[in-house]
């Protein structure tokens, strides 16, 4: 038996419908859509087109011809972040974000600043959201990009996008957002939101992977990381992958089609997990914002518990500790250390991220091993001894109104 799936901000499968719509272009329609003289380049390029279109509806941008299409959201950062750097000719220039963003945002700005760019990270409050003063204050004359997420893949805390694309139209500076995790799970609207630059990826959507696309804006012109043969605008060179981006367009199309009921019973089944963890479990701490977050998403630390060995004890659960991209590594989670998590309780942290395959039958499986394997591995702590013999231990009793402006 396969454990139950609960890592959906790690990975989505790939929906039915979408491997229906991307089977054609594995088989028979295998055309390049760059060759327009035969038959089998111009069902491609169709296809292509009709993606584009539908990644647009996506997130209501009024021209499909603003979809440059990616390999990924990793790739898509870094082009909107390099891509508008390599374009200041003049000087360097400076870029606002925050230390709680995904690592392609996190590492490509640490990239340019050995470039010669400078980089601000705006305070964040103990629960992930931006100080929107501190963004006002951290802008120069020679800022020319703000990158914030829309959501945490970690903590799913969401961020103001108005006010933050507000903030920077204001001051003539572009806005960029990281969407990822938004998507399909929030109402993302680029015009309405101000938003100039935003990534996407299949996989994150119930699409395939190794395919993902980034919004600009009309009017903006980004310098290409990829040269060749002048593909996307002249953004984005090389032969496009025909099934991964009819798929990530079929995906796009299902994930506005079923938006506002399947967000409903996101919350649902994650409000029937937060509220069974808080009465049958006691010394646990929700990390993020406890309203203002992602409707599939839940983070925890449980105190007196290596998060690693009760994923391990709730091993027919499908659970991770954090971002997929750091998983490998032994230190505890960068985005619970930026909100001021104390060490001790960042390493018992776990991430519940709920998708389409679950129900509220597999919410309760959940709730009775994380009841009865928290209460084990307690048992077995020194720590949690002392704890109940009256000894104070207070990182193991952290808040998050204990930490401000990170």
């Amino acid at each position: 038996m396969k454990p139950i799936y609960m890592d959906h901000h790690a990975t989505t499968p790939i929906a039915a419908e979408v491997l229906e719509t991307m089977m054609p272009f594995l088989t028979s329609d295998y055309g390049n859509p760059s060759s327009s003289t035969h038959v089998y380049g111009r069902v491609a390029r169709a296809a292509v087109e009709h993606a584009r279109e539908q990644i647009a509806a996506l997130i209501a941008a009024q021209r499909s011809d603003e979809i440059i299409l990616t390999s990924g959201a990793t790739e898509s950062d870094n082009l909107a972040l390099k891509g508008l750097a390599y374009r200041q000719a003049i000087n360097k220039g400076h870029i606002i974000t925050i230390a709680t963003e995904h690592k392609a945002i996190i590492d490509t700005a640490e990239f340019l600043k050995k470039q010669g760019f400078d980089v601000t990270y705006a305070k964040i409050d103990a629960y992930g959201v931006i100080d929107l003063q501190n963004l006002r204050d951290s802008i120069r004359a020679d800022t020319f990009l703000i990158t914030v997420q829309a959501a945490n893949s970690e903590i799913g805390t969401i961020q103001p996008l108005r006010d933050i694309a507000q903030i920077a139209h204001e001051q003539g500076i572009l806005f960029h957002t990281d969407a990822v995790q938004g998507l399909g799970r929030m109402d993302i609207d680029v015009v309405r939101d101000g938003i100039d630059l935003l990534s996407i990826s299949g996989h994150k959507i119930y699409g395939p992977k190794g395919v993902g696309a980034l919004y600009v804006k009309k009017g903006i012109r980004l310098h290409p990381l990829i040269h060749g043969g002048g593909h996307e605008n002249g953004m984005r060179s090389g032969t496009l992958n025909v099934p991964g981006i009819a798929g990530l367009g079929k995906a796009a199309e299902i994930a506005k089609r079923d938006l506002i009921q399947e967000s409903e019973r996101l919350l649902n089944l994650r409000e029937r997990l937060r509220k069974g963890i808080e009465s049958r479990v006691d010394l646990v701490q929700l990390n993020g914002h406890p309203q203002q977050r992602l409707v599939n998403n839940l983070n925890y630390s449980f105190s007196f518990v290596e998060g690693e060995s009760l994923m391990l004890a709730c091993r027919d659960v499908a659970l991770s500790s954090g971002s997929a991209c750091t998983s490998a590594s032994l230190q505890s989670s960068y985005v619970l250390r930026a909100i001021g998590v104390p060490e001790t309780l960042a390493h018992s942290s776990i991430r519940f991220g709920l998708g389409k395959s679950n129900s509220a039958e597999e919410i309760d499986h959940l709730l009775d091993l994380l009841e009865k394997h928290v209460r084990r591995l307690r048992e077995m702590s020194p720590l949690y001894e002392m704890a109940r013999e009256g000894v104070d231990l207070d990182t193991f009793a952290w808040t998050p109104h204990d930490h401000h402006n990170h």
